[in-house]
């Protein structure tokens, strides 16, 4: 593997509870921050931004998004005052293409974005922008616009996904953290972990196939940046995963690295 290259990441969000929690995963977040070179910039791929076509933030300061309700009011009061960077955002337009990418002034970064970022970089001086997911795109266009964004990588920019291998809200133990997970939920995720050890990421791409996928995924929001980041990786990437477990019982916390 080239040295200079900034790996890639999929990281799960979970609960935006994990914002202010110290335990095994946010632990975790901290460092494995610290066993990465040190990004010239980071692109997030969220769950939590959905659009027809491709947009990438563009604002030289984004606004803290709390696009959350009913956690403690402590939340509402932590913002993650980054730099954005107009310039990797035209970076970004120039790797996918000609008119494959708008640009938005003024949208912030989503909690999907920087609940991460709080524990990985928490001095926030390191610029962010924002990639959103493009509903209309199949999951092979996808892991192509991952590929495309590869180049990237070479400049000491850190691309990450951020969502879950499996997140499903309407079965969700909300009273219990360490509740255990369900079997289904179990399952979907080990199929995800069988991909990425035997290093078939094609695979991924037909993840309705795969066993309980209708309720490990009834929705694919916080699947599909999984998809982006398998396209980032090149022939000579090592995968692994740096954290595994559950929270409340259906939300998979699995982080996968590229190289």
């Amino acid at each position: 593997m080239n040295k200079k290259r900034m790996p890639a990441l999929f990281l799960a969000h979970g609960s935006p509870m994990n914002i202010i929690e110290w335990n095994t995963f946010t632990e975790a977040l901290l460092a494995l921050s610290g066993s990465l070179p040190h990004p010239t910039g980071i692109i997030v791929i969220s769950a939590h931004w959905q659009t027809r076509g491709t947009q990438v933030t563009c604002t030289r300061q984004p606004r803290t998004m709390h696009d959350f309700s009913g956690f403690p009011d402590e939340l509402y009061h932590i913002g993650y005052p980054c730099p954005g960077s107009p310039e990797m955002a035209e970076r970004v337009r120039a790797a996918l293409g000609p008119g494959v990418v708008s640009c938005d002034m003024e949208r912030g970064l989503d909690h999907g974005a920087w609940s991460v970022q709080h524990h990985m970089y928490p001095l926030a001086f390191i610029p962010v922008i924002q990639i959103s997911l493009d509903v209309s795109l199949t999951s092979e266009e996808r892991m192509e616009l991952g590929k495309r964004l590869s180049p990237l990588r070479d400049e000491g920019v850190l691309i990450l996904g951020s969502g879950n291998v499996v997140h499903n809200l309407g079965l969700v133990d909300l009273d219990n953290e360490q509740a255990p997970a369900y079997t289904w939920a179990q399952s979907f995720d080990s199929w995800v972990a069988g991909c990425v050890e035997s290093n078939h990421l094609e695979e991924l791409t037909r993840y309705r196939l795969a066993p309980f996928s209708e309720l490990a995924v009834p929705t694919d929001e916080h699947y599909i940046p999984l998809l982006y980041v398998a396209g980032l990786r090149r022939s000579d990437d090592m995968l692994t995963t740096v954290f595994e477990g559950f929270q409340n019982a259906s939300l998979s916390m699995r982080c996968i690295r590229v190289g």
